[in-house]
């Protein structure tokens, strides 16, 4: 709540609002000129938001203009041609589109391995990259990062993980051996389902220099608005994540239950989950018996807003196969939850499903 807030002073606003500006005064020397004397360098309320969220993530961050600008600076300068990159199948595709897109040219190898510890673990020598996503998306399948930080490590790789699903209430990378995290404050960091923000974070000096160098250089800031509305939704971070995933786990229990839904699948039902993460997200994902029925229950829910992403504050949920991005059935649906009553959003869950006619479950 108090991370990146100026001290106390009297007469000034407890949460100072953005900073709109792209040249500063700037006389004589520009060495060491004060948020780089232009906005493409720096801005106070860019730099107040980094400060809360390295608070929280425990490193140095930069903040990107969405999570693909982060991830595409975490990526793109540190591959060299010829290096072998090791990267989760069943992750957030937009990762998987940029190796297989923008990669090829530097002759890099890519081993596509599921988020599976001992896989992961096997795929590492002779690697310069290890990218994992854990809790995965939409799979929430989860590694152990200690075991595959000592093993990257063993084989001198980087360790990077993106850590949006989880976010830094839920687990910090950074003290469990990665080398950096990447994020999409877009989620469940900003919370609201209003603005495009991304980051990351590290305790390297040297590559959070390196990183800076290239978000100087290519111009993917935030801007200062979009930076004030995260640093405001930071206050009520620990709130809205500690009824999203009451909420998410309330709803994997009462699918379990349920006899017209299959492999409902959730962070929790994973031991390495309850040793590594103090919360579980707001996701949950269950699957139906084909298109048809996901998308029947989609329509008859009341309470669930169709729509792509995750972590707002309105429960939303999408049949994830109408994108062709991920190996996963065409009945399979990722649900966000949001901060919704519980009993009302349970109820209106189970409401939906009886609509479809789901009573007898996926063969």
């Amino acid at each position: 709540m108090h991370a990146g807030l100026p001290d106390a002073e009297d007469g000034q606003p407890i949460a100072p609002g953005p900073v709109l500006a792209a040249p500063y005064h700037l006389a004589g020397d520009v060495e060491g000129a004060a948020h780089g004397g232009y906005g493409r360098y720096g801005n106070p309320t860019t730099e107040r938001l980094e400060a809360a969220i390295g608070v929280l993530e425990g490193g140095r961050v930069l903040a990107f203009a969405s999570g693909m600008a982060a991830t595409t600076a975490a990526l793109l300068p540190l591959v060299a041609a010829g290096d072998v990159l090791v990267v989760c199948a069943d992750g957030y595709p937009g990762i998987r589109k940029l190796v297989a897109d923008h990669l090829p040219h530097a002759r890099t190898e890519v081993r596509l391995v599921p988020t599976i510890t001992e896989e992961i673990i096997a795929a590492c020598p002779g690697a310069a990259l290890v990218w994992v996503e854990t809790p995965s998306n939409p799979g929430l399948d989860v590694c152990d990062l200690r075991a595959v930080a000592a093993a990257a490590h063993e084989a001198g790789a980087r360790l990077i993980v993106d850590n949006t699903l989880a976010t830094p209430l839920g687990q910090t990378p950074l003290t469990l051996g990665a080398d950096l995290v990447v994020a999409a404050a877009t989620k469940a960091l900003a919370g609201h389902s209003d603005v495009l923000l991304g980051y990351t974070a590290t305790r390297d000096e040297a590559l959070h220099a390196r990183l800076r160098a290239w978000r100087d250089t290519t111009g993917a800031i935030p801007g200062p608005f979009e930076a004030w509305l995260v640093h405001r939704s930071l206050a009520t971070l620990n709130l809205r994540l500690e009824r999203s995933s009451a909420n998410a786990l309330a709803l994997a229990e009462a699918l379990r239950r349920h006899p017209g839904v299959n492999d409902v699948r959730h962070p929790a039902t994973h031991a390495v989950a309850r040793a590594q993460m103090r919360r579980f997200g707001p996701l949950v994902c269950f699957t139906l018996d084909d298109a048809a029925a996901a998308q029947a229950f989609l329509n008859a829910a009341r309470l669930v807003t169709e729509a792509t992403s995750f972590g707002g504050v309105h429960t939303t949920a999408e049949r994830r196969g109408r994108w062709g991005t991920d190996a996963v059935a065409e009945g399979f649906i990722r649900l966000s939850a949001g901060i919704e009553d519980t009993e009302d959003l349970v109820a209106d869950v189970l409401a939906a499903l009886d609509v479809t006619g789901q009573t007898t479950g996926p063969p």
